[in-house]
């Protein structure tokens, strides 16, 4: 098993490897086919590839690759992306005043950073669709073992089990034997998923595991082991933490379900006392806001000006397939509840329900054009003119009609608490399959769910990377666009 792990050592230095010859092919393209890097002398262009793979060196001591971390956000590869180019390049261009007076590199440095993230985002994606391929075969495994005899195991199993592209494999768990029913449960999953259902093996009781611990004995626990029981059990967990220390095995302590109380909680040290407050909002810092700010007005106009471009294409078409107006303004509830005209492109014929009644897939009230529109997220170009007046923000919770406020309101508990920051053009939940019509109650409880997280977890890298996944449906289509 052990070896079988060592594998993600070989992953990391296989990508970091790959990311010499990467920005040592740029260099070589730009010595031979930029006009700038023409006329240097052969002398000065391998001083320049030797400085840049100085920095790159560096760099990566600082920003190593993630990409093969099993349980990794897209936002913080991300992170590391931006952070290795913009060291490197940085680097690369103080090596060069020391190395090269000289060299003119200034605008030629700034075109190798450009291309090498891009390309190297580009290099990432590909590696992360491998790596799961790969452990999605049987390959670059963890073994892991369950410990306790409450529900919330099964809320890890389904975790670290379920998708099978993160490489974890059940050894079995120490429990009650009427812990059978996290088996059951565990069956009936599988079952609905059209698999085998797995089984999951006892290997034992709790306290026959911890008898064991305590005579020394050899155990067989894998690569993790996750601990299920009460926190007044303090003497156990030492025990079992410390045999886990011992043999190398990371330890995981899980709070039994009573003692998981639903809140979104901060860790503070209250002298040498551990204490809990409710977790802050990040937005109602007043620097968070200035900063969510001026990206949105920054991205606002980077998005309004191609819209202006195309606007007489979309007049002409809509004016053809549907006479009536271009705009859609709809009142929607925006931040602490107030209302606002939301700006939408006019996807539908006019009819006298459009405030009232959501849009579903094959809906009559659309036309050709205005479908194309919404699966593409055309007709939400308008609404960047509502981010640059400052009802609403690029990434958000998305506003919904005044019916809906009113009606989930009264049906869904924190309903209301998504209002405390601006809605957003998308959101979380639309880039994690809570987009669209929803026909049942749960899906809007999934969507409002969501929407908090978003609100409890929010940094500008978080907003990056929703834009980015929301970009990638204009060209993989999302099924819930309609």
């Amino acid at each position: 098993m052990r070896s079988n792990n060592q594998s993600n050592r070989l992953i990391k230095w296989i990508i970091m490897t790959g990311d010499f010859f990467l920005l040592n092919g740029i260099l070589l393209g730009l010595s031979q086919w930029h006009w700038r890097m023409g006329v240097w002398e052969r002398g000065m262009i391998e001083i320049f590839i030797l400085v840049n793979n100085i920095a790159l060196m560096l760099s990566q001591l600082r920003f190593s690759t993630i990409v093969h971390f099993r349980l990794v956000g897209g936002g913080d590869i991300l992170k590391r992306i931006v952070g290795l180019t913009v060291m490197q390049s940085v680097l690369a261009y103080l090596l060069t005043l020391v190395f090269a007076y000289s060299l003119p590199i200034g605008w030629i440095q700034y075109e190798v950073g450009t291309l090498f993230v891009i390309l190297l985002l580009l290099k990432r994606l590909t590696e992360r669709w491998f790596i799961k391929l790969y452990r999605e075969a049987g390959r670059n495994t963890r073994y892991v073992t369950l410990v306790g005899s409450d529900p919330e195991l099964v809320g890890i199993f389904r975790k670290l089990k379920n998708d099978e592209t993160l490489g974890y494999h059940m050894l079995g768990y120490y429990g009650d034997e009427h812990l059978q029913k996290l088996v059951d449960e565990i069956d009936e999953m599988e079952k609905n998923k059209k698999r085998e259902p797995v089984r999951l093996k006892r290997l034992g009781s709790s306290e026959e595991l911890l008898d064991a611990i305590k005579n020394g004995e050899e155990l067989n626990l894998g690569d993790e082991l996750y601990y299920c029981v009460s926190r007044i059990e303090r003497n156990n967990i030492r025990d079992v933490s410390k045999y886990c220390d011992q043999h190398v095995v990371r330890f995981f302590y899980v709070p039994v379900s009573v003692e998981t109380i639903g809140l979104n909680l901060k860790r503070e040290m209250l002298d040498d006392m551990e204490v809990f407050t409710t977790y802050e909002n990040p937005l109602q810092n007043s620097v968070n806001k200035a900063v969510k700010r001026m990206f949105d007005i920054v991205m606002s106009l980077v998005f309004l000006v191609p819209t202006a471009l195309i606007f007489p294409f979309i007049w002409i078409i809509i004016k053809i397939q549907s006479p009536g107006p271009i705009f859609f303004k709809q009142k929607r509830t925006g931040l602490d509840g107030r209302e606002f005209d939301c700006l939408k492109f006019r996807s539908m014929h006019v009819n006298a329900d459009a405030d009232k009644v959501q849009a579903t897939k094959d809906d009559p009230r659309k036309y050709p054009f205005g479908n194309f529109m919404r699966k593409a997220n055309i007709d939400e170009l308008p609404q960047f003119w509502n981010v640059l007046r400052g009802d609403m923000s690029i990434v958000g919770p998305r506003p919904h009609m005044l019916a809906h406020t009113e009606q989930y309101s009264q049906l869904i508990d924190k309903y209301m608490v998504r209002h405390f920051v601006k809605p957003g053009v998308t959101g979380w939940a639309q880039v994690t399959g809570y987009r669209g019509e929803t026909k049942e109650l749960w899906q809007m409880e999934g969507r409002v769910k969501r929407d908090i997280w978003y609100m409890e977890h929010w940094s500008i890298w978080l907003d990056i990377r929703i834009i980015w996944m929301t970009f990638k449906t204009i060209f993989v289509h999302d099924k819930n666009a309609y």
